[in-house]
């Protein structure tokens, strides 16, 4: 990092020598950088647990690259399709959908990515522009550009098939429009950490972020209107069609007028614009598209501006409540004395303890809460697909209720299998106290079952409103297959917890720094369990007894518990021998 500083020179030396964004100090400090990263890159493969984890990175990369070969390929097809037949009206949709995409991949693949805190440069003397551009660089990095850049790439080759006159155009209108993404997921972001940097804000947030997720589901409603069956619930549909363009038809035109002043439209409307020979219109459309990056671009160097001359937000309290909360426990310190003094006899102190202050963290943790309530939408969802002929009443496929189970449990695969990484540098205080680890691992696996039961009761209830309630035999066998797959994550958590930890920062949704092995590991051992569940599920349906999957699974939870009791007696010896890398994984700064 020395090459990032400048020894030995003056003001005026140093501005004749910066030159810039591009001049010698910027390029030399750049050079800095990269040999940083290769430095710290090739630190971690002297470690097991570093050449693990870039195993499980190629891997991932490998899933993401297959992901964006098929939507750069759907995205061509698309293209030649609607550039060849002439419609041009249905181009901006393409847009809409590539700039939608663009902007949610990084929540929704959030806990696979890493991040590398660029805040290091600001204690040398790095100038704004060079900051700006280090951290643009570092977002080219992120799944979501590399996967939209795929897209834009497969775009492109659908014109070049279809018109190989536009390519110019067509090159400009998507490297100006993937700009104007790359800058707006950048500052969109920056702006959220922002929000979140601070414990009030950060409550504020995550009701609204509770609030919106709950309100999608007017968008798919739960309780679905029971038409007549046959042709007469066929014509009703047709009816409530025609009378919803009839209602809907005079607001199609203003809202194409105002979306052909938006990005996706004026990328679209450029093409349209050069192949019909209209080039001024077209330089009009692309240059108002460059507009909007720079707008876009603004924004983020707002934020990083506030960063850049030392705004460093935190969730400390101001100097009144920090006087009124001693003055508090001052006044209540016989009060908690006494408590603590009637735990001890009980011995359910430092449990209940435990789960009140993991209470209090999930309420701040933005991304566990987004990971818990994002798989209820994908019950919604996919609840949905299992009713036929468009709400009308008719068999359910009778596997509907774990499937959906299935998906509200993914949300737990953070929280069971990282159970410790929202405690941070607190994590020390445990190996100070006498409260044992095989304790604290026993509370948070009672909070999290009982918020998993919570959840899945919530889910079933989804579940049925949507689908109708299921059969008693199905219910049971639901039920007795999360007594089995609960007691085995939560085993399988423990080990991973102490072995693979990574901190969560309550601050970010996305970019955590986490463990590319504990994220690929976790997802295989929960494939695992839910192959044997569907295995079960499988049998007993093929069979037509289905009632046969209730004590099988019985007996697998029995011994799952066994597995889990037993893991938890050697959660002690294996913290204490791992407690160095324990403390050195949750204690960085993120």
């Amino acid at each position: 990092m020395a090459d990032l500083g400048v020894s030995g020179s003056g003001p005026g030396e140093l501005a004749s020598i910066h030159g810039g964004m591009f001049g010698p100090l910027a390029r030399s400090q750049y050079g800095a950088m990269a040999r940083l990263r290769w430095e710290i890159f090739r630190s971690g493969l002297r470690s097991i647990h570093g050449v693990f984890d870039l195993g499980a990175a190629g891997i991932t990369w490998l899933v993401y690259a297959f992901l964006g070969l098929l939507l750069g390929a759907g995205a061509g097809a698309a293209t030649y399709f609607l550039v060849s037949g002439g419609h041009w009206r249905a181009l901006p949709i393409l847009f809409w959908v590539l700039l939608f995409l663009w902007q949610m991949i990084p929540i929704m693949l959030a806990s696979f990515q890493q991040q590398f805190d660029l805040g290091i440069l600001l204690r040398f003397p790095v100038r704004f522009g060079s900051y700006y551009l280090l951290y643009l660089v570092f977002g080219l990095l992120d799944i979501s550009t590399v996967l939209g850049g795929v897209a834009c790439l497969g775009i492109w080759v659908g014109v070049a098939v279809a018109e190989p006159a536009l390519l110019v155009w067509t090159t400009l209108a998507l490297a100006v429009f993937a700009a104007f993404n790359i800058l707006l997921v950048r500052a969109i972001f920056a702006w959220i950490e922002r929000w979140l940097a601070q414990r009030k804000t950060r409550e504020i947030l995550g009701a609204v972020f509770m609030v919106g997720l709950l309100s999608l589901q007017i968008l798919n409603p739960a309780l679905y209107r029971k038409n007549h069956s046959g042709h007469s619930g066929h014509m009703a549909q047709v009816d409530q069609l025609q009378a919803a363009k009839a209602r809907y038809a005079p607001l199609v035109e203003p809202a194409l007028a105002v979306e052909r002043w938006l990005p996706p439209g004026l990328a679209a409307q450029s093409l349209q614009q050069a192949v019909a020979g209209q080039l001024g219109a077209a330089v009009a459309s692309l240059g108002m598209l460059g507009l909007y990056a720079v707008l876009a671009g603004s924004v983020l160097g707002l934020r990083l501006k506030s960063v850049y001359r030392g705004e460093n937000l935190g969730v400390a309290p101001s100097r009144t409540k920090a006087a009124v909360s001693r003055s508090k426990a001052s006044a209540g310190a016989g009060v908690a004395a006494l408590d603590r003094g009637a735990a001890a006899k009980t011995g359910s102190g430092p449990i209940a303890a435990i789960m009140e202050k993991d209470v209090r963290s999930l309420l701040r943790t933005l991304p566990l809460l987004y990971a818990i309530g994002a798989p209820l939408l994908l019950v919604l969802v996919f609840s949905t697909m299992f009713i036929k002929n468009g709400g009308v009443p008719a068999p359910v496929f009778p596997l509907a209720l774990p499937i959906c189970m299935v998906y509200a449990q993914l949300g737990f695969t953070q929280i069971f299998y990282n159970n410790l990484g929202t405690e941070g540098a607190g994590v020390q205080l445990y190996f100070l106290s006498p409260t044992p680890m095989r304790t604290v691992l026993l509370a948070k696996n009672l909070l999290h079952a009982g918020l998993f039961a919570v959840v899945a009761l919530v889910a079933g209830s989804l579940a049925a409103l949507r689908l109708g309630i299921p059969d008693a035999t199905v219910i049971a066998a639901t039920c007795a297959w999360l007594l089995f797959s609960l007691p085995c994550n939560l085993a399988a958590g423990n080990l991973f917890s102490l072995k693979m930890p990574y901190r969560v920062n309550p601050g970010r949704i996305t970019r955590q720094r986490g463990s590319q092995g504990n994220a690929l590991l976790s997802l295989l051992v929960q494939l695992a369990f839910l192959a044997v569940g569907a295995a079960v599920f499988s049998l007993s349906w093929f069979l037509g007894k289905m009632w046969l999957a209730v004590p099988i699974f019985l007996l697998l939870a029995v011994g799952a518990v066994v597995v889990w009791y037993q893991v938890l007696g050697t959660a002690n010896d294996v913290a204490n021998e791992r407690r160095t890398e324990l403390m050195a994984a949750l204690m960085k700064e993120s």
